[in-house]
């Protein structure tokens, strides 16, 4: 099936949710990649300054991703959604038209929330709407999101020629729209009184194990799919002595999303349970990190990127459906909520593991990373083999489309 087909047998709810998320990746990835230059370059800020802006929009975002989807839970995906779009696009508009700290540090913290906010509501409207084709819903998901990752920073690129603040406002355009496009198309979904306090539903997810080792299982996916941006740019990189290597990365990444991720979905979903396919994805990442080994310069690199985003490919969509599986349906933003968090900071450990093995040896970071997708591939083989994962609604025969 193609990609159109298959997004127009969705609801509108989530087709426009689809789009939502292209525009997302588009107007993050239009100003991030270039903030910490225009920090540091432009207003003349010092290192520890810039690290703090920075590290203020990621804290903001990784640690409130519980907030995002406890929200969710309880005043309805939708609202959630808009409000997060709402304030990316004043925090984007402060990068544009602010230079002080403070304002910048605001910026860092309006732009973090909002992605803590929608990041979590959005999976959960697309996990309720799109019901037992969950997996074929997150692909598409997969495929809007990564598409939208390369045209980010094509079009950012472009803005700079004009200057920093057309990217940013730009950006916060983007946001504006989609805000707009929420409020006006999405539909509202009823949302149960919950019984009980917000910190009662997050007792009931943290004291829930086989949602917690499945979480701390799956932190080798996170410590992985970041090096998209750190080790494999870096090594295309080194192997050219071109800096422009770089968007090979990225465009061998996405074009082979666009056309294998679809139909790597839809043929898995039918061979067994998600929970092997997710440790079958795991498995074949890791290895995308041994063939820059045997296989040197750009030839390998860029074939680990595509033995990596076959990987990923192979278990995200199951990562997601499978996560709603684990509770209560009125949980089901909070659960996202927290895995998020989780995933923040094995990203962020991940990613600082991985630059102190690039300073001690050439081979250190390839070996470590294939090392800790491997883990959690035996991990999360291990849940599944001893029966502590749930298994989630499958679709039916005439849904698998």
């Amino acid at each position: 099936m193609t990609i159109l087909r298959a997004v127009r047998s969705f609801p509108k709810p989530v087709r426009l949710l689809l789009v939502n998320q292209f525009g997302v990746n588009t107007g993050f990835y239009l100003l991030i990649p270039y903030l910490a230059g225009h920090l540091g370059q432009d207003l003349g800020l010092s290192a520890l300054a810039v690290g703090t802006v920075l590290g203020l929009r990621n804290l903001s975002q990784q640690g409130l991703f519980i907030l995002g989807g406890s929200a969710a839970d309880r005043l309805g995906a939708r609202r959630v959604i808009i409000a997060g779009c709402a304030l990316r696009s004043v925090g984007f508009a402060l990068f544009a038209l602010g230079d002080s700290l403070a304002v910048l540090l605001a910026a860092s913290v309006l732009s973090g929330l909002a992605g803590a906010l929608f990041n979590p509501a959005v999976r959960t409207y697309v996990a309720h709407e799109a019901a037992a084709r969950k997996a074929e819903a997150f692909a598409l998901f997969n495929v809007f999101a990564t598409t939208g990752a390369l045209a980010g920073p094509l079009l950012g690129t472009v803005l700079l020629l004009v200057d920093f603040r057309a990217a940013a406002l730009t950006a916060a355009a983007v946001f504006a729209l989609l805000t707009v496009a929420q409020a006006c198309a999405l539909p509202e979904r009823a949302v149960p009184a919950p019984p009980r306090g917000v910190l009662a539903d997050w007792r009931e997810v943290a004291r829930d194990r086989r949602f917690l080792g499945f979480a701390f299982a799956m932190v080798g996916l996170f410590g992985m799919e970041s090096q998209l941006y750190l080790l494999l740019p870096d090594a295309a990189r080194r192997a050219t002595g071109w800096p422009g290597a770089v968007a090979l990365v990225f465009l061998t990444s996405t074009l082979a999303n666009l056309a294998l991720q679809l139909r790597v979905t839809t043929l898995l979903q039918r061979h067994g349970p998600p929970a092997r396919w997710i440790a079958t994805g795991l498995a074949v990442a890791a290895t995308g990190f041994l063939l820059p080994l045997t296989a040197p310069g750009l030839p390998g690199v860029l074939g680990g990127v595509l033995l990596l985003q076959l990987g990923l490919m192979t278990a995200q969509p199951f990562v997601l459906t499978l996560i709603p599986a684990f509770g209560r349906d009125s949980l089901t933003g909070t659960y996202y909520g927290l895995y998020y968090v989780v995933s923040g900071l094995a990203a962020a450990l991940g990613n600082t593991a991985v630059g102190h093995a690039m300073d001690a040896a050439a081979t250190a970071p390839w070996l470590l990373c294939a090392a800790l997708g491997l883990g959690s591939a035996a991990a999360l083989a291990r849940l599944h083999r001893t029966g502590r994962l749930p298994a989630p609604a499958r679709p039916l025969p005439s849904e698998a489309r």
